[in-house]
């Protein structure tokens, strides 16, 4: 695990492989290591890969409480420079989904494209009011109870399927190291609404989903796909939330080819000059 100083705060990653930049993305609860050693391990052979630790989880600091999406958002485009990335694809699971979205609308000429893995335009702007202000206010409660209540509660709604128990004692472990401080910034960014970002998105975006996904139901790609532009929407069968955990090598299939078709053989980034 390497770190990197980005504005006053600790950025802790892991990079494999050689050839176009990836940057993967998680979500509220784990950690970038944890959540993408699958697809850190397949896309070696072809891709610079690099899954970050969000400020406030994994090895990173922790950000101040109040951070916000856009603290995240500028905090992921000055990591990305400092790592000395040029126009990375952005894969963003849940809360990640959201950054890539916020990153793509308030620094437009990052990324090469996105690919939005059960996410949100925030839960404000994906979900029911009422929906929405529970799930902040679940969160909130669990970051000050035990760990084994914080587990317990939101490990169950993340799969539709048993992945193998290895993957689900990774990620269990990595759920456990949860923040306090940490946990509840990301909470807070991720209540936001960032609907007006949708209409800015103008670089090719891939949304994929679990069709059984009980955190960001097919409304919420539905919604996602009609707001952005050229957007392309596939729904993986029989999964949930943490699609990429439940099925690596059918999500895996799917991620190298739409990256393949947005670089060219040199890899470049397709339309680039």
């Amino acid at each position: 695990m390497d770190s990197i100083d980005v504005d006053g705060l600790r950025i802790g990653f892991e990079r494999v492989g050689t050839g176009p930049p990836v940057v993967l993305l998680h979500g509220y609860i784990g950690d970038g290591t944890a959540t993408w050693r699958d697809q850190l391990d397949a896309l070696a052979d072809a891709f610079t890969v690099i899954a970050w630790d969000a400020p406030g989880a994994g090895s990173s600091s922790d950000p101040p409480e109040s951070f916000a999406m856009a603290g995240y958002a500028d905090c992921l485009a000055g990591f990305i420079a400092a790592v000395g990335l040029v126009g990375p694809h952005l894969v963003g699971l849940s809360f990640g989904g959201a950054l890539a979205l916020a990153v793509a609308s308030r620094h437009p000429t990052i990324a090469s494209s996105l690919v939005v893995v059960s996410g949100y335009a925030g839960w404000a702007g994906s979900l029911p009011p009422e929906i929405a202000e529970q799930r902040l206010d679940q969160a909130l409660t669990l970051s000050e109870l035990s760990t084994a209540d914080f587990v317990d509660t939101l490990l169950p709604t993340m799969f539709a399927t048993a992945p193998s128990s290895q993957t689900v004692r990774r990620f269990t472990a990595s759920i456990r190291a949860f923040h306090p401080v940490g946990f509840r910034a990301m909470a807070r960014a991720s209540a936001e609404d960032v609907r007006d970002a949708l209409p800015r998105i103008d670089i090719p975006t891939l949304l994929m989903y679990g069709d059984r996904d009980v955190r960001a139901p097919l409304p919420v790609a539905e919604h996602l796909h009609s707001a952005i532009t050229g957007s392309s929407l596939t729904l993986l069968p029989g999964l949930g939330h943490v699609c990429n955990l439940e099925a690596p090598e059918e999500f895996n299939r799917i991620l190298r080819s739409w990256l393949h078709q947005h670089h060219d053989r040199d890899g470049r980034p397709v339309g680039s000059a």
